[in-house]
């Protein structure tokens, strides 16, 4: 199995000296891309949502509400290292599922060894991408019925599972955005944003919104906003550039 080429993380601490030691450490992994850098969990939470990235390097204390306030929120659909001073938040951080935990100021050795954790997790999740014509079976109202991948015009995060959107109707399967994504093709399917995956082939169009990014209206009608990072990407792969 292949390792994710680039891993794109966010680092989330209230301490300017510590996100600048961070940030120099991880320089030395190639396949890491630090996206960007929040001072609480007010600002961590919107990058999240605008820049989708595939894990976060965590503080735990912090002003405004603590690292685990926001991995609750995130619902376990992002890898998670916690980095903190305090090593008694050690149980609480694995409970939530933490892919690693360092004590402040990190050991390179044991960053080391957190960095493989997460190239590990994350190559476990890049699975063979499904075909469009691959089966379901979900449940519309109270019947079953066969779709096909292609039918779905846009899977959305509910809690700890997915809606998701066809031309027959709305309906649900227990699983997270990020293995779903996991599962897709990239040129097929976009992940708009931290809560929703759209069809490309089922945009009818598009418009520019107030935050730089973009409202996508679908084949059924609904309407989807597409973050900044990802309209920016889109308009890239769209553009006759790309020829």
């Amino acid at each position: 199995m292949q390792p994710k080429a680039t891993i794109k993380v966010l680092i989330i601490d209230d301490e300017p000296l510590a996100r600048a030691e961070l940030q120099r450490l991880l320089k030395k992994y190639k396949q890491i891309e630090v996206l960007g850098e929040a001072q609480n969990i007010i600002e961590g939470k919107a990058l999240v949502d605008d820049l989708a990235p595939d894990a976060i390097f965590l503080d735990i204390e912090m002003p405004g509400g603590t690292g685990l306030e926001l991995a609750e929120q995130l619902k376990g659909e992002i890898p998670i290292v916690f980095c903190t001073a305090y090593n008694e938040f050690a149980v609480d951080a694995f409970s939530l599922n933490a892919v690693d935990y360092l004590l402040k100021p990190a050991a390179p050795a044991r960053l080391e060894k957190a960095i493989e954790k997460l190239t590990s997790l994350l190559s476990e999740t890049e699975n063979t991408q499904l075909e469009d014509d691959f089966k379901l079976m979900v449940k519309f109202a109270d019947k079953m019925k066969i779709i096909l991948l292609r039918d779905i015009l846009r899977f959305e995060s509910v809690g700890n599972h997915a809606a998701i959107y066809t031309e027959f109707g709305k309906s649900y399967i227990h699983s997270s955005l990020s293995k779903i994504e996991a599962k897709l093709d990239p040129s097929v399917y976009l992940r708009a944003s931290r809560s929703d995956i759209i069809r490309l082939d089922a945009v009818v169009h598009l418009e520019e919104s107030i935050n730089y990014g973009l409202t996508a209206t679908l084949s059924n009608g609904s309407e989807v906003d597409i973050s900044r990072r990802q309209a920016s990407a889109l308009k890239k792969q769209m553009s006759f550039a790309a020829f």
